[in-house]
């Protein structure tokens, strides 16, 4: 029997799923998810959280300019700032920090960087939407019926994203059906290493305490599967609709749904 067989409709809580039986045998230990484009559309990440976020950036930082982790969000984009600044990025001087900071920040999203304290900025931003019913996560059907099958299974589910943990945490905490995080066992960002380097994936088996090669990795990056390859990790390849085709794609096992995974 394949988990493909339970698709649920998306207002059924997690708790009706305690009646489907354990995964299949797997020949790995723990399973690492990506976000964007695997668990969660694209279109998800790019329409919904990036301009709640975008939106809001200067009224946070307003709002919220003498909290401790908002000062330290300051300290590190001055810092990151002036390497930024040769490539065109608007300076951080000091002279009206808020200001700065919000145009600098705006930059970094317009260029896609995956700068720590500006992941760290919008988790918090998107912390207070989901909790204020701004927000709800979009996530693709099958994920919440492999990470229960997973979990029952005894595997160990966990996430890295380039998101701050905060935000997975969210993400996953406030879903059509209901909170999921109880099925999930890691999540890592970008504090343990960029995503297209081994060295990161090595750092993750090490901290999930389980060999690399019983640990497999699944993105719709073909870099970040390259670096997991290259560490030792199994990979799979997520296409889901709206992700972008790949270059070398034909390396990787390709999967269009988590079921694959675990299914004959």
């Amino acid at each position: 029997m394949t988990i493909s067989r339970y698709v649920l409709g998306p207002f059924t809580s997690v708790r009706a799923y305690n009646s489907l039986p354990a995964a299949e045998t797997s020949p790995y230990r723990s399973i690492l998810l990506d976000v964007e484009g695997t668990t969660s559309p694209i279109s998800f990440v790019y329409e919904t959280l990036f301009p709640h976020a975008r939106k809001r950036l200067g009224p946070f930082l307003h709002e919220h300019s003498s909290d401790p982790a908002v000062t330290s969000v300051f300290q590190e984009l001055r810092s990151a700032n002036a390497s930024d600044v040769s490539a065109g990025a608007p300076a951080i001087t000091g002279r009206d920090l808020i200001r700065e900071s919000t145009d600098y920040l705006l930059w970094l999203m317009d260029h896609d960087r995956k700068t720590a304290p500006l992941k760290t900025l919008q988790g918090m931003i998107w912390e207070r939407g989901f909790k204020q019913g701004e927000l709800q996560s979009e996530i693709f059907a099958d994920v919440p019926v492999c990470l229960v099958q997973w979990h029952k299974a005894g595997l160990k589910t966990a996430i890295y994203s380039s998101g701050s943990v905060l935000a997975q945490k969210m993400l996953f905490s406030h879903t059509p059906y209901g909170d999921l995080t109880n099925l999930i066992s890691a999540y890592f960002d970008t504090a343990v290493g960029p995503k297209k380097q081994p060295l990161s994936y090595k750092r993750i088996a090490r901290e999930l305490q389980v060999p690399a090669e019983q640990v497999i990795f699944v993105s719709d990056i073909a870099e970040e599967l390259e670096a997991a390859r290259t560490a030792g990790l199994g990979t799979a390849l997520s296409v889901r609709p709206g992700n972008q085709e790949q270059n070398g794609a034909a390396k990787y096992r390709i999967i269009h749904s988590l079921a694959e995974l675990v299914s004959s």
